[in-house]
């Protein structure tokens, strides 16, 4: 509160200004600001961040090729995140010379998202089916997590390469990820463009 101290009116000389004494109690606003830190601490307590884990090929020189790394090629979608928010794809193994192979979204609903339900749809079907008994109450937290790992895990599942192109954007890769999470894509890695993803491209342009 804020009190105005006007002093003594009767010994005030005629003509004279009278002397005001301001004095202002910050104690309300002290209040506000503890409340105010408690609030934000309480937030940032909640606020944890997550960790997403991702697959990238391994580099281990006792492996044999042919065991690195090994996926099957017909479960296998490959992503290049080229310019102007377009991603170029192609199923199962890269063919140079037949540019049909390479197929073109975009990130929206009806793009990247509606090929990735269509071809990791058991998947995401389980695991709607996992939450529905977790709301219901018929399995506990640590149950729901076990059993949802294990179906993001099963190496019979969808699994997607990701390439980003020097013409794409940090923007492109956080959305695929987003993507990988809703799809319910437990298999993905982000892998760097070779030389006969950027010839399939430059000859799917051609032939346009």
């Amino acid at each position: 509160m804020a009190e105005v101290n006007t002093g003594n009116d009767e010994k005030a000389k005629k003509g004279k200004p009278k002397k005001l004494h301001l004095r202002v109690d910050f104690t309300p606003m002290v209040d506000m600001n503890m409340l105010l830190i408690t609030f934000f601490m309480f937030c940032t307590t909640l606020s944890k961040p997550e960790m997403m884990n991702l697959v990238v090929p391994t580099k281990d020189k006792d492996v044999p090729k042919t065991e690195q790394n090994k996926v099957d090629k017909e479960k296998t979608i490959t992503l290049l995140l080229a310019e102007d928010n377009i991603i170029y794809y192609y199923l199962g193994k890269n063919d140079v010379e037949n540019p049909a192979v390479l197929l073109k979204t975009d990130y929206s609903p009806e793009g990247l998202r509606a090929i990735l339900v269509q071809r990791n749809g058991a998947v995401i079907k389980q695991v709607r089916e996992l939450k529905k008994e977790k709301q219901l109450g018929n399995l506990s937290e640590e149950d729901f997590k076990e059993q949802y790992n294990k179906l993001k895990e099963d190496k019979d599942g969808q699994v997607v390469v990701i390439k980003p192109t020097d013409a794409s954007t940090y923007d492109n890769l956080v959305s695929v990820l987003d993507e990988m999470q809703i799809c319910s894509i437990g298999i993905y890695a982000i892998v760097e463009v070779a030389d006969g993803d950027n010839q399939l491209i430059e000859n799917y342009l051609k032939n346009k």
